[in-house]
């Protein structure tokens, strides 16, 4: 009896190795969001267009989004550690490919494809382990280890540049696509559900998720909160994947800054995109998911306002705007696993918020989408910030009709 109880007390303390170990996982992952450094020189090194530079980044995004349900799957089979093993070494492969590319296209099918294939496959693996060994703090716990997706472009994107004037895009990428594949899958060893007599363990409060809440994938497409949180989740997404996707384009082109400066910029900007994943995850928590998002769509708004005021040289209302588009995207990525879990319960949780990930890959399309057709078409990308107003009100209805906790009878 007391061996087990000091078992017990061992496994209480290491269970938050994870939260570290998922941040730095996350780290990698989360590279895709210095893009729009990557961005420009392929565009200028393959001479394409602006809807066509963004095509790997659309499907790298799309394809780690709509990987996510297998994946639910497959940690719900094998586990976590053989799962993200396995997504680590395509997320390293597809990066390395990508630096023998020709054309924008294999740029999209290795980078856009394999690489965001295993994002997708990896992803999942921190955030059920974590949710399932703090359930007493799932929004806060899961935004804290989300919080190295956020603040990666700190880290990556003023190393991208340099490495990109130092050695061009190509290189770039297969020196971090062989960083990745040893770094993702020797950490992901680590990672492991506690059992049945742990998950007890940890369950210090009897006032967090009802045990009567316990939806299956069937059980949850039949309420009208997945669908309120799926669009919500979408909207969201949208709106902080395209203002992600153009920011260091934005600074140069409309606020006129040099890039140093603007890949400086989006350094600064992912701080709020971590700061927002924990932030947002305690407030869901805390004040419930509905006024969650009323709260951050109104942010948008206000973002999207000030960018529309702003003009050449307006570096202050670009850093603020930028900052608020920035730390709404970390927050959706806190709030919508946090609310699928409050929503449908812990039981099924991987498969669940695998298919409600899937607004994230419908928000990536339709976004980066959205920017390059504004972009060719008017010649500048001031002009979507007027869909961001209209998305962030559509959202913010949305989100006080539909984003409620589901009745169990």
């Amino acid at each position: 009896m007391n061996e087990n109880r000091v078992w017990m007390g061992y496994t209480q303390y290491r269970k938050w190795a994870y939260i570290p170990l998922g941040i730095i996982i996350f780290l990698c992952l989360g590279t895709v969001y210095s893009w729009s450094i990557f961005r420009g020189p392929l565009e200028f090194q393959f001479s394409t267009d602006a809807t066509k530079g963004g095509l790997p980044y659309m499907l790298f995004l799309a394809s780690y989004a709509f990987v996510m349900p297998l994946s639910g799957k497959l940690l719900g089979q094998y586990g976590p550690r053989k799962v993200m093993v396995v997504g680590g070494m395509m997320v390293g492969l597809g990066w390395i490919l990508s630096g023998y590319a020709t054309n924008i296209q294999m740029v999209a099918a290795t980078y856009g494809v394999i690489a965001g294939a295993g994002v997708g496959i990896v992803y999942g693996g921190p955030i059920t382990v974590v949710a399932k060994w703090f359930p007493d703090h799932k929004g806060f716990a899961v935004g804290t280890v989300l919080l190295g997706f956020g603040l990666s472009p700190f880290i990556t994107a003023p190393l991208s540049r340099k490495l990109i004037e130092l050695y061009g895009p190509l290189s770039t990428f297969k020196i971090f696509g062989w960083i990745f594949i040893f770094l993702i899958p020797l950490l992901s060893l680590c990672f492991r559900f506690p059992s049945i007599e742990e998950e007890k363990e940890n369950t210090r409060s009897k006032t967090t998720i009802s045990e009567g809440i316990q939806m299956d994938v069937k059980k949850m497409f039949r309420q009208s909160a997945y669908y309120g949180l799926w669009s919500c989740y979408m909207i969201g997404t949208l709106i902080g994947l395209m203002m992600i996707g153009i920011t260091g384009t934005i600074g140069e082109e409309v606020i006129r800054l040099t890039p140093q400066t603007a890949a400086t910029m989006v350094a600064v900007f992912s701080l709020f995109n971590g700061i927002g994943r924990p932030l947002f995850g305690w407030m869901t928590d805390k004040i419930t998911p509905r006024y969650t998002a009323i709260i951050s769509y109104a942010l948008l708004i206000l973002a999207a306002i000030l960018m529309l005021v702003a003009k050449q040289g307006s570096v202050m209302l670009y850093g603020i705007a930028f900052s608020l588009f920035w730390l709404n995207l970390g927050g959706w990525l806190a709030i919508a696993p946090a609310t699928t879990a409050i929503f449908f319960g812990s039981t099924h949780y991987s498969q669940n918020y695998g298919f409600v990930f899937t607004a994230y890959g419908v928000g990536a399309i339709l976004g980066v989408w959205l920017s390059g057709i504004i972009k060719d078409v008017f010649g500048t990308y001031l002009y979507a910030f007027y869909p961001v107003l209209l998305l962030a009100l559509i959202g913010m209805g949305l989100a006080a009709f539909f984003l409620k906790e589901p009745r169990t009878n």
